[in-house]
């Protein structure tokens, strides 16, 4: 019968596999127990890192279905469980590696797939979700200036257009039309001609005295 320490540690195991949403397996040999706690900080937040037996974990790894663990787990042994963002995760391991060149990335799991460790080497490459969204939340601010900007520029235009036009007809008077140009006379307003003068008929030659 399975002893109960066994049971509960195959147990914990298990749910941590299911729960993380990367494993990292590790050879940890000729790290001090001083150097295994700077390595569980520099996983940050989201990261635990725990030393496991070989033989209860390929049971664990089984039960959560992540076997692809099993080839790796020989020697000494400890895994980096990552529930957050993986990225902070794969720093630290890497930053931590190239300081203590006796921490050995094996390999791993990642959202249900295996991972390799240049896997793990290029995902340590990529800026942290928080970054990202940092930068994307700039984009997008940029943008959405821009396009007020290309909003509110005609709309000013015009209103500078319109106010120009107040002050000039101000300045020609309160707001007043400019008086048109007298329109020429039509033909019937027009003076006519004077009509010529009849000319008077000569008096006629007074006839002689009969």
């Amino acid at each position: 019968m399975a002893r109960p320490d066994k049971v509960a540690a195959v147990t914990e195991m298990t749910e941590r596999f299911r729960s993380a949403n990367a494993a990292v397996l590790t050879e940890y040999r000729g790290l001090s127990v001083a150097q295994l706690q700077e390595l569980r900080r520099s996983l940050g937040e989201n990261g635990t890192y725990r030393v496991v037996k070989n033989t209860l974990t390929k049971i664990a790894a089984r039960e959560a279905g992540v076997e692809e663990l099993n080839e790796l787990l020989t020697g000494s042994s400890a895994i980096a469980f990552v529930t957050g963002d993986p990225v902070e995760a794969a720093k630290g391991l890497r930053d931590f590696s190239r300081a203590h060149p006796a921490l050995v990335i094996k390999g791993g799991v990642m959202d249900g797939r295996s991972v390799s460790p240049e896997e793990f080497a290029r995902l340590a490459d990529l800026e942290s979700r928080e970054v990202l969204l940092a930068k994307m939340a700039g984009a997008l601010k940029a943008k959405t200036s821009q396009a007020a900007a290309l909003l509110n520029a005609p709309l000013s235009k015009t209103v500078r257009t319109v106010e120009a036009l107040r002050v000039r007809a101000e300045e020609s008077g309160s707001g007043a039309t400019p008086e048109t140009a007298d329109a020429p006379e039509t033909a019937d307003t027009a003076e006519a001609p004077e009509a010529p003068q009849a000319v008077e008929a000569p008096e006629a030659v007074e006839t002689a005295e009969g």
